[in-house]
């Protein structure tokens, strides 16, 4: 991977003439100067000078701003599969872009280093960068698309926003790594932009969400809806955690519900490795995420996929009908392409996906 920007400190304040603050979206104001911030399911009602749960979209003076707009942390060229995303232009590359911040506060967090940073280190850090840059960067690098991640792409939404219709214009995708606290309003405004989408369902008991996450499941859900509803390209992942999340009663109720939503839906089981403050548990067995794929199958998920599995049978595309071999992975590398346009080359069933730039 490629990093193509060094970072370069910047710290934030209230002060209302300050430079490192920019406009935001998806706000409203409310008495007493108070400001909501309709861009996440958490609607922050925050007081001037004070700044909501992401701890990057800050009240000045009754207007809300954000601290970290085209403030990167973090640009790399990645495989799309790393997202992981399977079935949305396999074998390419994606550019991908992060800010600090994030509005859950998971406590196992695989990127807490940069997603906690504006929470445990009381300001940001980034390299200010033109989104016309990153753009050329990502056509440099020949990427088919441009990712959001590492951290919550929704706390940063205003460089998404200026980066991908920018993107789109010049022939590439884009692609949000998420958590799926997004409202509906946020989705609506990402329509002329947005593509794919995953989603990361931590788990599916709210109260296990509120203290584990810092968020509620139902948010989540709503999300998904809003996503699922605006026609963008949908895949879930799930880190399957040992003692949090594995149990067959939990796995069997998020396969479930992707299921009622739609079979063809990707579902991505992931391999925990213990880190931020779950440091000191065991990595997911290797048995767990095969009984999670099971559970996925039974419960009517046609593309059941184990991650963080480097070789394993589990990282392959079959067709749901004739069981043929369409894509062959190991790891992030795709090392056999069979599939027609976007059908299966044996019994011609469709394959659902984002196949064609």
């Amino acid at each position: 991977m490629k990093e193509m920007w060094s970072v370069a400190p910047a710290r934030y304040t209230s002060t209302k003439n300050d430079n490192t603050l920019s406009d935001a979206v998806l706000w409203h104001s409310v008495e007493d100067d108070k400001v909501v911030c309709d861009l996440c399911a958490h609607r922050c009602t925050i007081l001037p000078g004070k700044a909501g749960i992401c701890k990057v979209r800050l009240n000045d003076g009754g207007i809300l701003k954000t601290c970290v707009h085209n403030l990167l942390i973090a640009a790399h060229s990645d495989p799309i599969e790393k997202k992981p995303l399977f079935h949305f232009l396999p074998g390419t590359i994606s550019f991908s872009i992060a800010t600090v911040g994030c509005n859950f506060r998971c406590r196992f967090c695989q990127n807490w280093q940069i997603s906690q940073h504006a929470r445990e280190h009381e300001g940001v850090s980034g390299d200010r960068t033109a989104p016309e840059l990153v753009v050329k960067a990502a056509l440099e690098s020949g990427a088919a698309s441009i990712s959001y991640t590492y951290t919550e792409p929704t706390i940063f939404f205003e460089t998404c926003e200026a980066v991908g219709l920018l993107a789109r214009q010049a022939g590439m995708k884009n692609v949000f790594v998420s958590n799926g606290y997004l409202t509906p309003e946020a989705v609506e405004r990402a329509r002329p932009f947005l593509d794919g989408v995953n989603v990361d369902l931590k788990g599916f008991d709210d109260g296990r969400y509120r203290r584990v996450c810092g968020a509620t499941l139902n948010g989540v859900l709503t999300g998904i809806d809003a996503i699922l509803k605006a026609g963008i390209w949908l895949e879930v992942t799930t880190l399957v955690v040992p003692g949090v999340n594995d149990s067959d009663a939990e796995l069997t109720a998020i396969a479930r519900h992707i299921a009622g939503l739609k079979r063809s839906i990707p579902w991505h089981i992931s391999r925990f490795h213990p880190d931020y403050k779950m440091d000191d548990g065991a990595p997911t067995s290797i048995e767990t995420l095969v009984r999670a794929a099971e559970i996925g199958r039974a419960e009517g998920l046609e593309f059941v996929y184990l991650g963080n599995v480097p070789g394993h049978d589990t990282e392959n595309t079959y067709c749901p009908k004739c069981a043929t071999m369409i894509f062959e992975r190991y790891g992030f590398r795709l090392t056999r392409h069979e599939l027609d346009v976007d059908r299966c080359p044996n019994c011609r069933t469709p394959i659902p996906g984002v196949f064609t730039t």
